[in-house]
Parts: C-alpha cells; sequence; structure tokens
C-alpha cells in the first residue's frame, strides 16, 4: 500500500467541505493510526459534515450519537433484554459496536456517558453486569464539541481527554473559501450526492497501518519526543514565563501518540523516515488537550497552543 492509496479518501472529504485541510490531514492521521479525534469549533463550521464523508469513504458501519444532557450509558453501550420464549436475557448491542462513531457534541452529556465511552475507547471493549464484549477491529471515535464557554456544556475528564489520540480545532473560514462554500451549497441543492464507488477496504486500511508502523524513526527522535513531553511537566527549566503557565504537562500516553502520529505523517508526505519537523507537525494536535494550564495563563490570554509553539521553539532539535 501506498500514500496514493489513500487519495481517494482525501479527495472524497475535499470535496464535502471547502477548506480545513489541516482538519483533515489530522483525521486521515488518526485513521492510520488507530487512535480517536476530537474535534472542536463553534456550530456550523462543517465538522460533522467531514467526519461522516470520512466514515463514507471507509468500509464499514458507521453511526451517529446526539449528545445530551440526559443521554444514558446505557444509550451508548446496549443491554441486557429478557426474552420470554427463551427464559434468558439476551444482550442488545448499542451504538458503540459500529466501526465508525461520531460522537456530535460529546461535551454536553453528563459523567457517567463519559465514563461509558471511556472503557470502549481505551480498551477497544465494553462491559455490561458480568460479561466483558470486545469492540470491532476498526473502532474509531471521533467527537465534536463546542468550546466550554458555550451553555449547557462541560469540561470532559482529564482522564478521557487523554484518550484522544489528537484534537483538531476547526476556525472560520476565510472570506474566500466562504465564497466557494456558498457555491458548493448551491450544487449540492442541484444535484442528488452520492457516496464513493469504492469505499476503502478495512483490509487496505490495516495495510496501511502496517506499513505506517514500520516506516523508520530514528533513536535520536525518540529522545527528541521525550524530551518535548518532559518539558511539559518541567518547563521552568527551558523558560520562566513557560513554568507560570502550565500547571500539569502531558502523559506518556503523548510520547506515544507523538511517534505514532508523526510517522502516520511521513508516510502522508511519502516519506521514507520520520523527520523533526513530521514531530513538529503533529505536536499541537496531540498535545494541546494533555495540557493543564494556570489560571495566571489564562489571565494573560495564554492559549495551549501558544505555550506548545514557544516550547516547540525553545526544545533542542536532533
Amino acid at each position: 500500500m501506498s500514500p496514493a492509496d489513500l487519495k481517494p479518501v482525501r479527495d472524497h472529504i475535499a470535496g464535502r467541505i471547502i477548506g480545513q485541510q489541516k482538519f483533515i490531514d489530522s483525521m486521515l492521521v488518526c485513521l492510520l493510526s488507530d487512535g480517536h479525534l476530537l474535534v472542536e469549533g463553534m456550530p456550523g463550521l462543517a465538522k460533522t459534515t467531514a467526519v461522516k464523508a470520512l466514515a463514507e469513504a471507509v468500509e464499514g458501519d458507521f453511526h451517529r450519537i446526539q449528545f445530551t444532557p440526559d443521554l444514558l450509558p446505557s444509550d451508548l453501550i446496549g443491554t441486557d433484554i429478557y426474552r420470554h420464549e427463551k427464559g434468558e436475557f439476551e444482550f442488545r448491542p448499542g451504538p458503540l459496536f459500529h466501526n465508525v462513531l461520531l460522537a456530535d457534541e460529546v461535551n454536553r452529556a453528563p459523567a457517567k456517558v463519559q465514563s461509558a465511552l471511556l472503557e470502549a475507547m481505551a480498551e477497544h471493549q465494553i462491559t455490561v453486569g458480568q460479561r466483558t464484549y470486545p469492540l470491532p477491529a476498526l473502532f474509531m471515535v471521533l467527537a465534536t464539541q463546542n468550546p466550554v464557554e458555550q451553555e449547557g456544556t462541560y469540561h470532559l475528564p482529564e482522564a478521557q481527554l487523554d484518550r484522544f489520540l489528537m484534537q483538531a480545532v476547526v476556525t472560520y473560514p476565510t472570506r474566500d473559501e466562504e465564497l466557494l462554500i456558498l457555491e458548493l451549497d448551491s450544487r449540492q441543492q442541484k444535484t442528488t450526492f452520492t457516496p464513493p464507488a469504492k469505499p476503502l477496504a478495512q483490509a487496505e486500511l490495516f495495510a496501511m497501518r502496517r506499513a505506517v508502523a514500520n516506516l523508520h524513526l530514528d533513536p535520536r527522535l525518540h529522545s527528541y519526543i521525550v524530551d518535548l513531553v518532559q518539558a511539559t511537566r518541567t518547563p521552568k527549566v527551558y523558560d520562566t514565563d513557560l513554568g507560570r503557565w502550565c500547571r500539569f504537562g502531558a502523559s506518556p500516553r503523548a510520547s506515544i501518540a507523538l511517534a505514532r502520529c508523526a510517522r502516520a505523517r511521513a508516510w502522508i508526505d511519502g516519506d521514507e523516515f520520520v523527520a523533526p519537523h513530521h514531530i513538529q507537525a503533529v505536536a499541537p494536535e496531540i498535545l494541546r488537550h494533555r495540557l493543564l494550564l494556570t489560571f495566571e495563563a489564562e489571565a494573560e490570554g495564554v492559549t495551549t497552543d501558544t505555550f506548545i509553539n514557544r516550547l516547540l521553539n525553545l526544545v533542542a532539535v536532533p
């Protein structure tokens, strides 16, 4: 398998939304890295459309769940149904047993629902009563969330945030892009949309993942990745302001994610080995949801992206 085999997937997504190339790249990197993606942005920025387009371009079952404050854990994982004719309980699987799951506005649901999603994301299984059920080999959660400043939203637990491989931030389009959005909407109103004739087969996707995993990553870059993650925990060693801004750094999952996603980024670019710029390209999406800034940083208007970009400029590149 080669990066050219992934081009139909990219083209299909790009045909449904205008711009947002970085967001599309993040979805493809997560797909190749066997991870989950958290997407944040204001309503109306085509987050859901993009995720549905990815699901259409990949072979497998797709399900969308609208997260609401009254959602129950059983609405996600399923429940045991009593069968009178058999005199026993039978498990009826919930939406989590689909291959691609869109968790729309995930931060509008309470903690109990988030905990049900946590096991599925972390262990590819769910537990109901005394029994544990494995999830499909291809299982990917793409969750959208609105900024927490909006009414009716909750902060996701740090443990759940850490299970997301990457967090993409979708911003407003430019003026030219918005004009193209109007043209695209006019065309779609006149024609019936058809999904791709031949979605990417799961066997092909798994072959791509093996190729990504086998891409060369120099031991010196292992050290660079660890240095970056360690720097989020002891930032004052590099800069006094960074030390004031960060309360908690990234976990070892961030190191694993940087290595996996850098390989995927290099493979998509058609390179035969990972270079430092591949690590730097994926670092913001991997680190931004794993850092907890201080109140002092928030008062000064410092964002996690500001912190990460400054850190990338200070940690030595091998």
